[in-house]
């Protein structure tokens, strides 16, 4: 029945009807071979013959696949997109972009892939296994495209080169990812939010943010991260690596931190504020400061409430309801809640006082200290209340005065619960439960707990009596002694 076929009415391997391709010419000689034998074979072995013309089909497809490459012929098109292929295999998986259909699942994480060789590729995660070494230097890797680059480092052969800025690259990939910083082309959409991305790469990262997904995950201590570059970073911290280093001899363990550091050199602040247009050397200060203008305080205190612009003010916040201090100071051991007070107290052992005061010449460790004794001078008083208009000239001071309006008393004491309004206070009262007098008297040696009754003290050694009765002169060492001070002369002006 075989023989029949003719050019006009013939079938593809399939059974469907077409007209002689050009493939067909090319197989044709192979067409004729088999008719050939078939017409020499006896009728007894028509069971072998059809076993051998399955086989000659199955080796006929292959052959027909092949010659689809030099033809260029794409017979197999999407009918959702329109993309054509050569291969119906290409088009089964091509449709899965569509259907969203993943059937292959690593049997380790669960995690579902398009297309067996990704998975194959993913599963090396889980392994380790890096079965692509580098010639020349040994380095092995997880994937064969990833060793094609890599190889590229050795050779420096950067063959695609950009029209517009001359830069070249290693793969045609890489340039028409490059391009789209020339074009603003951002081409890959997330079906979640509408952010779009130019590489594919940073799409996927970006997903992450919505799925919660963290796949790669630290060895040593089992912190997840949803970023490969994360975890290769955090790494470091482990083992002690800073591979980036600067000109001027600092080391970094990131590229990042190193790029944020070169900033400090060159003074470039790439980031600008669309409202203001204040410049900032780095995208997370520029998200801090767009929140003066919103308003927004997204960082809120799971025990008080009070929010936030930043998240590491509110890290600072907390240790004040927990009491703890993290900071140690390596020479006296007091300890510090925030980094920045360990290094203003850190001066108080080294004595450097490198702010000095034009008007009375006074220096200072710190240049905000200098900024605000200057107000002493200029009468300057900024900050002022919006509830009675009461003006301060330093900030803590407004703070402090508020809380005479809105009754907070954020300081509790830990064994008797009283609440303060100021920290100095709750410290001070806490001498009450321990018993503890940190200020002695130089003379006879009597201990107090604020250094004000020690002040007071002394004037009974030093005989100083700094305040005065207006009527009749007397002096006092307290300022309550001449409250209660009951002047003859006094009474006689009342008459």
């Amino acid at each position: 029945m075989w023989e029949s076929r003719t050019e006009e009415d013939e079938e593809d391997f399939c059974g469907t009807k077409r007209e002689r391709s050009p493939e067909d010419e090319l197989l044709a000689p192979l067409s004729e071979s088999d008719d050939a034998m078939s017409h020499s074979r006896d009728e007894d072995d028509d069971d072998d013959d059809d076993e051998r013309f399955v086989k000659n089909v199955g080796y006929e497809c292959h052959l027909k696949s092949h010659v689809i490459s030099h033809t260029g012929e794409k017979p197999f098109v999407c009918p959702v997109c329109g993309q054509t292929f050569s291969r119906k295999h290409s088009l089964t998986t091509h449709s899965r972009k569509h259907t969203g259909e993943k059937p292959f699942a690593c049997s380790v994480c669960g995690q579902t892939f398009s297309r067996r060789h990704v998975l194959t590729v993913h599963k090396r995660t889980h392994t380790g296994e890096k079965p692509f070494a580098c010639a020349v230097c040994g380095q092995t890797f997880s994937v064969n495209g990833s060793l094609r680059r890599h190889m590229r480092t050795h050779t420096v052969d950067n063959p695609f080169v950009c029209s517009v800025c001359g830069q070249g690259f290693p793969e045609k990939d890489q340039l028409n990812i490059h391009t789209r910083t020339h074009t603003g082309e951002k081409c890959l959409t997330c079906s979640a939010c509408g952010q779009t991305f130019t590489q594919r790469g940073a799409l996927l990262c970006h997903i992450r943010t919505h799925t919660g997904e963290k796949p790669f995950a630290c060895s040593v201590c089992g912190q997840k991260f949803s970023h490969k570059r994360n975890l290769k970073s955090h790494t470091r911290t482990h083992t002690g690596e800073k591979p980036f280093a600067c000109s001027c001899g600092k080391t970094f363990s990131s590229k990042s931190s190193l790029t944020k550091h070169t900033r400090t050199h060159t003074g470039e602040k790439p980031f600008v504020c669309p409202v203001c247009g204040k410049r900032f050397s780095q995208t997370t200060h520029l998200a801090t400061h767009s929140r003066t203008h919103t308003g927004e305080k997204p960082f809120a205190c799971s025990i008080c409430g009070k929010r936030y612009f930043q998240g590491s003010h509110l890290t600072t916040h907390t240790r004040t309801h927990t009491g703890e201090k993290p900071f140690v100071c390596s020479v006296c051991g007091l300890r510090f809640s925030e980094k920045g007070n360990l290094k203003l107290h850190a001066i108080t052992h080294s004595g450097e006082k490198s702010f000095a005061c034009s008007v009375c010449g006074q220096t200072f460790s710190r240049k905000e200290s200098l900024k605000t004794h200057t107000r002493t001078h200029t009468g300057e008083k900024p900050f002022a209340c919006s509830d009675c208009g009461k003006t301060f000239s330093r900030k803590g001071i407004l703070r402090m005065h508020m809380r005479t309006h809105t009754g907070e008393k954020p300081f509790p004491c830990s064994v008797c619960g009283q609440r303060f309004t100021q920290k100095g206070y709750l410290k001070i009262h806490t001498r009450i439960h321990t018993g503890e007098k940190p200020f002695p008297c130089s003379v006879c040696g009597q201990r107090f707990t604020q250094k004000g009754y020690l002040k007071i003290h002394k004037r009974i050694h030093t005989g100083e009596r700094p305040f005065d009765c207006r009527v009749c002169g007397q002096r006092f060492s307290q300022k309550g002694q001449v409250k209660r001070h009951k002047c003859a002369g006094e009474n006689s002006t009342h008459q």
